[in-house]
């Protein structure tokens, strides 16, 4: 967890310092690519906070920890929860830093805390989906490597801004993309307005949180 720290550290980095330093040592301009910037940045954090909590419950299952938790006053909704939580807090911690410090695209401090919510929920719902495709932390590290690849559909998403982009709306990081990018193309360029994207998207990672954390529940046997 110590070393989980310096990811969004150094995302931040990249984004106040290293992007703008090859932007003024090329033909690179920030303000043409700034959604997909912050799209990048921000969307990779809860997908490495997921892999953390993904491995940690992983080793949990592997101990037998979760057997043990029966025969103590904690029910394992509340261990489970508890960890949920505690990484979706700090997934969202990570995604506000990472958007105030890189410091692109002029959001103001309301729009940077809604969007950072809405992605670090992607976070729990990542680790429980790692747990669901995989039985050891061996299996676990091969799905995390293939989860990461859904972040390719919001950012490929971005290219589009008529009906085609609904095609990578499975895709829990499409919603706060998207909406990042109404926010710094501005009104009218896109299909739907910042709020419908916000919201949509908010209730669809809800959804997928819960469907998720019943499928481990039933796997695991729990």
């Amino acid at each position: 967890m110590g070393f989980m720290i310096f990811y969004p550290v150094i995302f931040g980095v990249i984004g106040r310092y290293l992007l703008p330093f090859i932007a003024e040592n090329s033909d690179f301009h920030i303000k043409l690519y700034a959604d997909l910037i912050v799209v990048i940045l921000t969307l990779m954090t809860p997908q490495i906070y997921g892999g953390l909590i993904a491995f940690s419950i992983l080793e949990d299952r592997d101990d037998h920890i979760f057997t043990s938790i029966r025969v103590t006053p904690l029910s394992i909704h509340q261990f489970l929860s508890f960890r949920l939580i505690i990484v979706t807090i700090l997934s969202f911690l990570a995604c506000v830093y990472v958007m105030w410090f890189s410091d692109i695209g002029d959001f103001s401090m309301k729009n940077i805390v809604s969007i950072s919510l809405l992605a670090s929920l992607a976070a729990p719902m990542t680790g429980l989906l790692i747990n669901v495709l995989s039985n050891n932390k061996i299996e676990g590290f091969a799905v995390m490597k293939g989860t990461g690849i859904i972040l390719i559909f919001p950012i490929i998403a971005l290219f589009f801004i008529d009906k085609k982009e609904f095609l990578f709306s499975f895709a829990p990081g499409f919603w706060p993309a998207k909406a990042i990018s109404s926010l710094i193309r501005g009104k009218g360029l896109l299909l739907l307005t910042y709020y419908q994207y916000y919201f949509i998207g908010f209730v669809y990672i809800l959804l997928l949180n819960v469907m998720v954390y019943r499928i481990f529940l039933r796997k695991a046997k729990i």
